[in-house]
């Protein structure tokens, strides 16, 4: 009987082992959608120096992400796309606060059609249809409310149902480089992705606060030796190039 016993500890122990190697060398990254390609790009680089690490990612909206960290889903590096949701985070006691870098600046415009007719702000209101991250949880459409706020046009023109609602950043990009809506709030990074359209003007700086991309490692991260290598990578001049590259400003 204690023959069996034991060789129940054994199996026990081995598939303990088992699961372990199975989790090393993994990190889990939740990067705000609006960075998508600049990190496809630098996990890419990362692992061709370290293939032994597996690099999982997670694009979403900033909200979505930081709610789902809060709610319990594994993550060992967060990439905002504004400070809102990090600061939540760390009230929620999840992220490592001494981790917590500036990563990026970006900036708004407005892209469209060449045929739209818009070269400012005082244009939208002509617009049928203007696309823009849902402000509740896009930080790019909470940037697009504030400009639009301080316009003057906002309440009007939702109101009158001209707001188009996107899931994240990129979506509101789709909308308006397949004609759907009139033209749409976007990164300039994002902007270089479009097809059909193209920048029709810049957002006047003044409207809107910096675009600000904050990182910092989550407190689930602890032991992860791999997070911290690719932690350390992603915020070192090493990233820089290929930052640049896909139309970021550094911090």
């Amino acid at each position: 009987m204690r023959k069996v016993k034991d060789v129940y500890i054994f199996v026990f122990f081995i598939l303990l082992v088992f699961s372990t190697q199975a989790q090393a060398g993994q990190v889990r990254v939740s990067v705000a959608k609006s960075m998508s390609n600049l990190y496809t790009s630098l996990i890419k680089n990362f692992q061709e120096q370290h293939p032994d690490v597996k690099i999982v990612p997670n694009f979403a909206s900033s909200g979505a992400l930081a709610k789902q960290i809060e709610q319990g889903a594994p993550a060992d590096i967060y990439v905002s796309a504004n400070p809102k949701w990090m600061t939540h985070l760390i009230e929620k006691g999840k992220i490592k606060t001494d981790t917590k870098k500036i990563f990026a600046h970006n900036a708004l415009v407005f892209v469209g059609k060449s045929s739209t007719d818009a070269h400012s702000m005082d244009d939208l209101q002509k617009m049928r249809r203007v696309a823009l991250g849902s402000p509740s949880s896009v930080p790019a459409g909470q940037y697009a409310r504030q400009a639009m706020d301080k316009a003057g046009i906002y309440n009007e023109m939702l109101k009158k149902g001209q707001l188009v609602m996107a899931k994240d950043v990129r979506q509101a990009l789709i909308y308006a480089d397949r004609g759907e809506t009139d033209g749409a709030f976007v990164y300039k990074t994002d902007a270089m992705l479009a097809i059909s359209a193209k920048i029709l003007f810049d957002v006047p700086l003044d409207l809107y606060s910096q675009v600000t991309y904050p990182v910092a490692m989550t407190k689930e991260s602890n032991g992860n030796v791999d997070a911290k290598r690719f932690y350390d990578y992603i915020v070192s001049e090493a990233a820089h190039p290929e930052m640049i590259r896909l139309g970021f400003t550094l911090p």
